[in-house]
């Protein structure tokens, strides 16, 4: 490839953050999520590095999970926001997947759905978030009137809303109210995502769903060392002496306060990188810390290198990863580790490395 631009996808820090997670809760079993693409990292790339740990996989809809059966991905795969239409139920089955039913009206697609084309359902309690789900109280005559559907493979599950945050008791309110249900239904429970499985015991249940820990997106605790398992890497295409007094980029908002040396860099907005990163967001350049100078275009950005020695064209920038933690880069973005790993766009070759 002629640009160096690529997304390098670090496969023993997957795999080493998602044993960890897993080894917290060794009375559960921990699946992966791999949906958005497993957070821009490539389903397929990490279904395959995964493919011997997790049980499972879960996706947001049935086309992610139909990419991964036809890239030769055999584990089940759960379907978290279920059917959209009816037509989906007979296809998640014929494609070996859990559909996640959270309204009465996939319930009615799958008991029109022929029985032997029927795939296990799981059921989706609305425990206080408010998104998707039955209220909970609704629950046991939900059981009752679909008790049909309902199978020893059938999980109760749900999601918290503010599992990041320990100091916020609504998650407590939340895993009490969902855990009596439960209880009175006597269905095994999938409760905890990446945040709850570290931070919050008692939401380990049957099930763990695993998403931006495995990435080595840092839930807000000291209790974990993740990985970081993403590189977004460029490389520099144009250096130039900037004099005191002159702008650089669109819209002139970067000014030299000294006589400067600024290199252009191939990444831009249309790769995923933030265009809201203000003057200053840091990059590492040959393993030593630079900053932006100038508004982010679609496909350069670029930097004030004044302070390193032995610049030149071709030397590698790191925009996330090892060195320029990816949280710092979404703080100054106004924003999330999720948002900017998941916008790392198409034309960003994913290069799988093991160490």
């Amino acid at each position: 490839m002629s640009r160096q631009t690529q997304a390098i996808i670090h496969a023993d820090a997957i795999l080493s953050n998602f044993k960890l997670l897993a080894e917290l809760a060794p009375t559960s079993r921990s699946m992966a999520v791999v949906k958005a693409d497993a957070y821009g990292h490539g389903a397929v790339n990490v279904s395959r590095i995964l493919q011997h740990v997790s049980p499972r996989f879960a996706v947001a809809i049935i086309e992610e999970a139909i990419a991964l059966r036809e890239a030769g991905i055999t584990a089940p795969i759960v379907v978290l926001e279920g059917a959209h239409q009816a037509k989906e139920c007979a296809m998640a089955a014929s494609h070996g997947c859990i559909l996640v039913m959270h309204n009465q009206a996939q319930l009615e697609w799958m008991l029109a759905c022929p029985e032997d084309r029927r795939p296990t359902i799981w059921l989706k309690a609305d425990s206080g978030m408010h998104r998707l789900g039955f209220v909970l109280n609704t629950l046991p005559s939900i059981v009752k009137q679909y008790a049909s559907l309902i199978t020893q493979d059938t999980v109760l599950v749900t999601h918290l809303a503010c599992a990041d945050d320990t100091s916020n008791d609504f998650t407590q309110k939340q895993l009490s109210a969902f855990l009596q249900i439960a209880t009175q239904l006597a269905l095994p429970v999938s409760i905890a995502n990446s945040p709850a499985t570290i931070e919050w015991p008692q939401s380990r249940g049957d099930w763990n769903r695993l998403g931006i820990a495995v990435y080595g997106g840092q839930p807000n605790t000291a209790n974990v060392a993740l990985a970081p398992t993403m590189t977004l890497r460029s490389s520099i295409i144009a250096l130039r002496d900037v004099p005191k007094g002159e702008s650089v980029g669109y819209g002139q908002n970067w000014v030299a306060q000294k006589d400067s040396r600024i290199a252009t860099v191939g990444i831009g907005y249309a790769d995923g990188y933030p265009r809201h990163c203000p003057n200053g967001t840091p990059v590492a350049v040959n393993g030593e810390r630079a900053g932006l100078a100038g508004r982010v275009s679609m496909d350069m950005i670029t930097i004030d290198v004044t302070h390193i020695s032995n610049v030149n064209i071709g030397d590698r920038v790191e925009l996330w990863g090892e060195n320029v933690p990816i949280n710092e880069v979404a703080e100054a973005a106004d924003s999330i580790d999720y948002e900017l790993l998941t916008r790392v766009s198409a034309r960003v070759p994913r290069i799988v490395k093991y160490r």
